[in-house]
């Protein structure tokens, strides 16, 4: 598979991540599963993400857990402040907490190696 298409699929993946991540949070909080409030929700994440993804020119190394670290740390920081300061939401200690825990699993823990045993 060529370079192009891989960055694609793995930014792509990396997306279904966060919008995963804030799917279960909205169901574990009893909170509607529309669309609409699904998006706000993800949108501060999505952004920080697209914006990670550019300053670490994260295609040139999709699937290396450095990038991963770097988009993890990023989409964390960026999407929570502006979930408090652009979007007006918030962000208590606990939901920061998970928030970190849970986009770390997703967008590094799908990049560690598979390691076969024989």
């Amino acid at each position: 598979m060529n370079q192009r298409r891989v960055a694609i699929l793995r930014f792509t993946l990396d997306a279904v991540c966060v919008l995963i991540f804030v799917i279960v949070g909205r169901r574990n909080h009893e909170q509607p599963s529309n669309i609409a409030g699904t998006l706000r929700t993800a949108l501060p994440f999505l952004i920080a993400l697209t914006g990670a993804w550019v300053g670490a020119k994260a295609w040139r190394a999709p699937r290396s857990l450095v990038v991963g670290a770097v988009l993890w740390l990023v989409t964390v920081v960026v999407g929570l402040g502006m979930r408090r300061f652009a979007f007006g939401d918030g962000i208590a200690l606990p939901f920061v907490i998970v928030t970190t825990v849970l986009l770390g699993l997703l967008l590094v823990g799908t990049r560690l190696p598979k390691r076969i045993k024989r």
